[in-house]
């Protein structure tokens, strides 16, 4: 297939040059969808049905076989070999049972090794004598070791995951799973799934996967591309937001306030405030005659502008064409036949100008947020019944600033900032987009995503117990309100695929602290995995446990409390162990990775050492954050953890 896209031959096809170009960049698109990748096995299962999908089911009607895959292929005459996952006559592989066997006889799992086929396992799903078994090769390959970027779970998908990957495009999902439930897989194949569904429509609307930080970015962003998606973006919500330089930092109060839903209030006020009723009349000279807009029109124009409460910038843009339609009105009524061009030119005559510039002034953004948090009568006047006075305190700053380049925002200001421009200006919307650990997020870095989809969707993927800001949210509805999809609905998942049993069942501990509503994650898996918590005295010995760990196969994550890493990066050196960053791929020479604990979240090893957990709480500003934080570090092991600590651990564990 790929071969036959790079011997298309375009030259008699393409009517110009620019046109060429096009089919030129289509087809280069088109042969990275169809790589080789050879770890990559082109099917997975087959399924065997009693009857041809769609024929009438009479007695003796013939069945059909069908080779499932990560995609479609197809054979030199172009007739299918392999079934993409996606496809409707696929899905019974993914939600077939023998108490729902849909109409399939029989179901073929294939296990890979390296690329290789080595093994298959059947299932009779219509034959009442054979009974429900857990599929073997499904438990290895959830088990399977992780080296390298995350990959997709197209082979392993549950039937309850399966349901949220197939839900349409018109309504938004929110996804509540904790560690190792698969939620962010989840949300990836439901990209991938829309896309196939519904290409051309996505195509001209765009989808947005959205990551906590760019360490989790590059550790999903090789699962799309795998099932023949290329064209989705990844991003943060600092860089949707990067309309300055972030170069300062705001301390946890600070922050809580300017991420608050009321700031949007506090903005909008500041906004409209630009506007002044006009006291004076607009005349407008056209040649020997000269035309008269009187005040109290003129206010009735601005009041209508206002009361429609549409963005500020395009009523700006408005406010000179009524004035002209006003002018205009008047030379119809003393005989003149003016047209559009004669409305163009009063909307552009200087005194029209000077009044509307006078009236309905341009804003800038960033210089009015600089503004609000450096002029405390401002900030009174338009804070005034929102926020207490000691919160606006927090936010103003305590040093003037000359202007908007030369001051160190901070990523909350840059949020306010994008509220401001959306005042002004309408923000583009997507297709889809996909939030991602999105219980971090604060109401106006919600509102921020939300305005990318406003005409879109979105899936929305996290876990209330890994909240780990100050501002981390308490409920989804509350969450799903300011992302303004409050109708979209909630699905929870709780069976466990990651992490092993002894693990979460540790880590579950700490749930009725950090989030005592939810229900504990039950591992699914059969291998309980391996877990020690071990008392130490020196780093030479938590340096010892990786060392111990490496002699396994898989990835090693040492994840340490931030203010440790200096000491553990010198202690790798010493014992000339090589590591690398989060987000890093890993490689079959070096497996180790060092972790801050602040940068853990999303990431997952096969064998995780766990230095000090109480730095880990001690950590973050107040105990729930810390304990959260811990929990997060606890999870993110496939095969084991190794808890090391010379100080007493947290007594939630105890």
């Amino acid at each position: 297939m790929r071969e036959d896209v790079e011997n298309l031959d375009i030259s008699d096809v393409a009517a110009n040059w620019v046109n060429a170009q096009i089919l030129a960049r289509q087809i280069d698109e088109r042969i990275k969808a169809l790589a080789d990748l050879s770890h990559t096995p082109l099917f997975f299962g087959r399924l065997d049905y009693l009857h041809a999908p769609g024929a009438d089911k009479a007695e003796g009607a013939e069945g059909e076989r069908f080779y499932i895959g990560r995609r479609h292929v197809h054979d030199a005459e172009g007739d299918p070999m392999v079934i993409d996952w996606r496809a409707p006559v696929s899905q019974p592989f993914y939600r077939a049972s023998k108490k729902d066997p849909m109409d399939v006889g029989l179901r073929r799992r294939f296990g890979y090794t390296g690329g290789d086929l080595t093994a298959y396992e059947d299932e009779h799903l219509s034959d009442p004598s054979e009974a429900a078994a857990t599929s073997k090769l499904l438990q290895q390959e959830i088990e399977r070791p992780r080296v390298g970027p995350m990959r997709d779970i197209v082979a392993t998908i549950q039937p309850e995951q399966d349901e949220i990957v197939r839900s349409g495009l018109a309504g938004s999902v929110c996804v509540q799973g904790g560690p190792g439930t698969g939620k962010t897989a989840v949300g990836l194949h439901r990209v991938a799934y829309l896309l196939y569904a519904h290409r051309e429509r996505l195509a001209r609307t765009g989808t947005l996967v959205i990551g906590p930080n760019k360490s989790f970015l590059h550790y999903i962003e090789q699962v799309l591309p795998a099932l023949g998606e290329l064209e989705v973006k990844q991003a943060t919500v600092d860089d949707l937001v990067a309309h300055v330089e972030v170069r300062g930092t705001d301390d946890a109060t600070a922050a809580v306030v300017k991420g608050d839903a009321r700031m949007a209030e506090v903005l909008r006020r500041a906004v409209r405030s630009h506007v002044t009723l006009p006291t004076e009349g607009v005349v407008v000279v056209r040649g020997s005659r000269r035309w008269r807009v009187p005040a109290y029109e003129l206010e009735t124009i601005v009041r209508e502008l206002l009361d429609r409460d549409i963005r500020y910038g395009a009523a700006h843009e408005a406010l000179p064409q009524r004035i002209a339609h006003a002018v205009l009105v008047q030379m119809e009524r003393s005989g003149e036949a003016p047209d559009d061009r004669v409305q163009d030119a009063v909307a552009r005559n200087t005194a029209v100008k000077a009044a509307v510039k006078a009236i309905w002034p341009p804003v800038d953004p960033a210089k009015l947020v600089l503004r609000l948090l450096t002029d405390a009568d401002f900030l009174a006047v338009h804070a005034k019944g929102l926020l207490e006075e000691d919160e606006q305190k927090e936010i103003l700053w305590a040093k003037p600033v000359r202007s908007v380049k030369s001051a160190k925002w901070s990523a909350a200001d840059a949020v306010l900032i994008d509220e401001a421009t959306d005042l002004v200006r309408r923000t583009h919307s997507l297709g889809h987009v996909v939030l991602d650990e999105a219980q971090d997020l604060s109401p106006m870095q919600y509102r921020a995503v939300g305005r990318r989809c406003t005409t879109g969707s979105a899936t929305v993927l996290g876990d209330l117990a890994q909240g780990t800001t100050p501002w981390a949210t308490r409920s989804w509805d509350e969450a799903l309100a300011h992302l303004g999809k409050g109708e979209a609905v909630i699905e929870e998942l709780t069976a466990g695929f990651r992490v092993p049993t002894d693990v979460i069942t540790y880590a579950s501990r700490l749930l009725p602290h950090i989030a005592p509503g939810l229900t504990p994650v039950a591992s699914v898996r059969e291998n309980p995995g391996f877990f020690e918590v071990r008392p130490t005295t020196a780093d030479e010995q938590v340096i010892g446990a990786c060392e111990e760990l490496l002699r396994n196969e898989g990835s090693i994550g040492l994840i340490a409390a931030d203010a440790r890493i200096p000491a553990l990066t010198e202690a790798l050196t010493t014992a000339g162990l090589t590591y690398l960053g989060p987000g890093e791929e890993t490689t079959a020479q070096t497996r180790l990775t060092l972790v801050p604990a602040s940068l853990a979240k999303g990431l997952e090893y096969d064998y995780v050492v766990l230095d000090e957990p109480q730095a880990v709480v001690d950590g973050e500003p107040d105990e729930r954050t810390g304990l959260r934080r811990l929990y997060v570090a606890l999870t993110r092991a496939v095969s084991g953890l190794l808890v090391t600590h010379a100080a007493p651990l947290p007594q939630q564990l105890a």
